[in-house]
């Protein structure tokens, strides 16, 4: 072996250029989709923080364990089953709401992508698939979510404006207490021994902001 192919193989066994270069470009796309979703769509939308770092962390873990073990002999139940131990976290100390869940499932799901994809899947393909799902997630919360009504239930204890002809002095009283602009309300289940009524209020969020300047 003379030098240059002796300090071929040291470089090889140190750093296999191509593979890395790959592992860069991957994890870049995969951190500036994650951003774009987590910052630009869910942290716009939302203004929560606390979930902000769990899913870059979440993300970008997922990314490195799978683009490290897709060199390994590892068969698709394995494949499957690492991401399912992923999918199924949950936080005991608090509830973890659905669309918080569904940022979860989606961080995940997109770094298993671009860290898995191999070298039939060209970065052209990669950068597409990333590409629709924002699109989709963008249309989804700033189009479809804009016009769909989120719904709460409360238990209600001025038993007299149930009545018919309370309803407006009900719906002005639940916007008082809820800080709601309410479209619409239902009526349900009636305790007359606690003289309590579940009642079903109907509102969209983002008029809420609009309504009462000062809300969340």
């Amino acid at each position: 072996m003379n030098e240059e192919e002796a300090t071929k193989f040291v470089v090889n066994e140190w750093m296999n250029v191509e593979d890395f270069n790959q592992l860069v470009l991957r994890f870049l796309i995969n951190m500036g989709v994650i951003t774009i979703i987590i910052v630009g769509i869910y942290y716009r939308k939302t203004k929560r923080k606390d979930y902000v770092f769990t899913y870059f962390m979440i993300s970008m873990t997922t990314f490195l364990i799978c683009f490290a073990l897709k060199k390994l002999d590892i068969d698709v139940g394995m494949g499957l089953g690492l991401f399912a131990i992923f999918g199924i976290i949950r936080y005991r100390t608090d509830t973890v709401r659905i669309k918080e869940m569904s940022y979860l499932f989606l961080s995940i799901g997109l770094s298993v992508i671009n860290a898995l994809s191999g070298r039939q899947v060209s970065i052209a393909e990669v950068i597409f698939i990333n590409a629709v799902i924002i699109t989709v997630v963008v249309l989804l919360e700033f189009w479809w979510m804009a016009k769909a009504e989120s719904m709460k239930t409360i238990i209600y204890e001025k038993i007299e404006n149930i009545k018919p002809e309370n309803h407006e002095a009900l719906k002005a009283d639940l916007e008082q207490r809820t800080g709601l602009k309410i479209l619409r309300f239902q009526i349900g289940r009636i305790n007359y021994l606690q003289d309590t009524a579940q009642v079903k209020i109907f509102y969209k969020e983002d008029e809420q902001n609009e309504y009462y300047p000062g809300g969340d």
